[in-house]
């Protein structure tokens, strides 16, 4: 069974930086495409970043500049850097993977999420 762990979250002042990290693990055959997701209080949940498994990335605009998503295939992990916080970035933030493993071929894994809150 596949899991995604997040961490990274936090409390930080607007202006401040964080940085979420996700490990994937379980018995797999190949992690593809790696992203970040959050949602805010009454909203829906939105595309923050996702990166291919070759290293092809792609930003929500509200982001662009300020956030960066990477990833360490060797570790099955995914990171996103974000910088120059502003308070609308504060969501629950979750990540996505799209996995194959032998048992339930190709299909989407979340993580539990993590809080990130930026005070004014």
């Amino acid at each position: 069974q596949v899991q995604l762990v997040e961490s990274g979250g936090g409390l930080v002042q607007a202006g401040g930086s964080l940085r979420l990290s996700c490990a994937a693990s379980g018995v797999m055959v190949s992690i593809n495409t790696m992203g970040w997701y959050r949602q805010a209080p009454g909203k829906q949940r939105e595309l923050v970043a996702v990166i291919t498994r070759g290293g092809s990335t792609n930003y929500t605009d509200s982001v662009k500049g300020r956030f960066t998503i990477s990833r360490d295939n060797a570790k099955n992990t995914v990171y996103l850097q974000m910088n120059n916080l502003k308070p609308e970035d504060t969501a629950v933030y979750y990540c996505n993977a799209d996995v194959i493993t032998w048992s339930s071929g190709r299909r989407d894994y979340w993580g539990q999420g993590t809080q990130v809150t930026v005070s004014s």
